[in-house]
């Protein structure tokens, strides 16, 4: 049997659940800036992240299905960043300041929480030739501006 297992690193797109830091955040950034809310509370903006565009590590499982033999590949971008970073893009994204807007929350702390978690994706680069090619910036920008979108046609039309 032909069988490969891919360890995937926190991939992230506008298609990406709730309850998912990344995707609550763009979202509340986004709300705010259409003024369909007024703050956002989160947990621990601290905690370091290895976060990639979901469509590319599709690319890298496909690879490694293209491989002669079967082989375990970690796939990330080897960066990490924070939720912290990740509102300051997306916020400053809609023009607005995520310091006057972002409230920490303890109930949202998660008890047994990992400091960083970090991808070594050595081999995939060097085996698949694979690596990420979509910074984390773009990445929040993307996942930003399809919350705004969603938001522009979930708002009441407006009265003549």
């Amino acid at each position: 049997m032909y069988a490969c297992s891919g360890i995937l690193f926190n991939h992230e797109s506008p298609r990406r659940g709730r309850e998912f830091v990344t995707r609550k955040i763009a979202e509340g950034a986004a709300r705010i800036a259409l003024g369909q809310m007024s703050h956002l509370e989160l947990g621990n903006i601290d905690s370091m992240r290895d976060w990639g565009y979901a469509p590319e590590y599709v690319e890298a499982m496909w690879l490694m299905l293209q491989q002669a033999a079967p082989d375990d590949f970690v796939v990330g971008t080897g960066g990490h960043n924070t939720p912290r970073e990740f509102c300051e893009h997306a916020f400053t994204r809609v023009g607005l300041d995520y310091r006057e807007h972002v409230r920490t929350d303890p109930s949202l702390l998660r008890p047994a929480e990992v400091d960083t978690l970090l991808a070594d994706a050595t081999k995939a680069r060097e085996r698949l030739g694979w690596e990420s090619r979509t910074s984390f910036r773009e990445l929040v920008e993307l996942m930003v501006d399809a919350e705004l979108e969603r938001g522009r046609k979930s708002a009441p039309a407006a009265q003549s």
